[in-house]
């Protein structure tokens, strides 16, 4: 693939995810969640490019601190994301403004290490990108399911402030 159907790759993937990551999705552990970041990093270690062949020491390392953004990225999000649980038994989740946070932060890191390469004469092709959200993607489906295995739904009979409780009746006495 050439560079521009690459970025713009990139570009449908990151819109698709935030534009998502705000409505509540039901979290499904049966569901295929690793399909995406799978597929994202074939097609971007599919690519030749992905290491520069002039600077090859920088363009690893460089690789290696993309990923370890892309990581972090992904279970920052993971954990600023509510997750509950309905009485069916069904697990949802939504990101929260947090969530925003962790995602500005992970493309100024990013855009840094592109910089830092750039200023290094590194090439950089889009597909560094692509597998650091791979990996992010990844990370934070991953976490995502992990923790809502843990959520339990609520049990009836346990009332929240300000709900009406119920009260037993009394036995009556013959």
């Amino acid at each position: 693939m050439s560079g521009l159907v690459n970025g713009l790759a990139i570009a449908a993937v990151v819109v698709l995810v935030l534009v998502r990551q705000f409505r509540a999705q039901q979290i499904g552990a049966g569901r295929r969640w690793w399909l995406m970041p799978v597929i994202l990093a074939v097609v971007a270690l599919r690519e030749p490019g992905i290491v520069d062949a002039h600077h090859r020491t920088e363009s690893v390392v460089l690789l290696g601190a993309e990923l370890l953004v892309g990581l972090a990225t992904g279970a920052g999000w993971a954990w600023t994301t509510r997750i509950w649980a309905e009485p069916d038994g069904t697990t949802w989740s939504r990101s929260t403004t947090a969530s925003v946070t962790v995602w500005i932060v992970g493309i100024a890191l990013r855009v840094g290490l592109f910089a830092l390469g750039e200023a290094f004469g590194v090439h950089q092709g889009s597909s560094a990108l692509l597998v650091a959200l791979a990996a992010t993607l990844l990370v934070r489906s991953g976490i995502l399911v992990w923790r809502a295995q843990s959520v339990a739904p609520p049990t009836r009979g346990v009332a929240a402030y300000g709900d009406p409780m119920v009260r037993p009746a009394r036995k009556e006495r013959v």
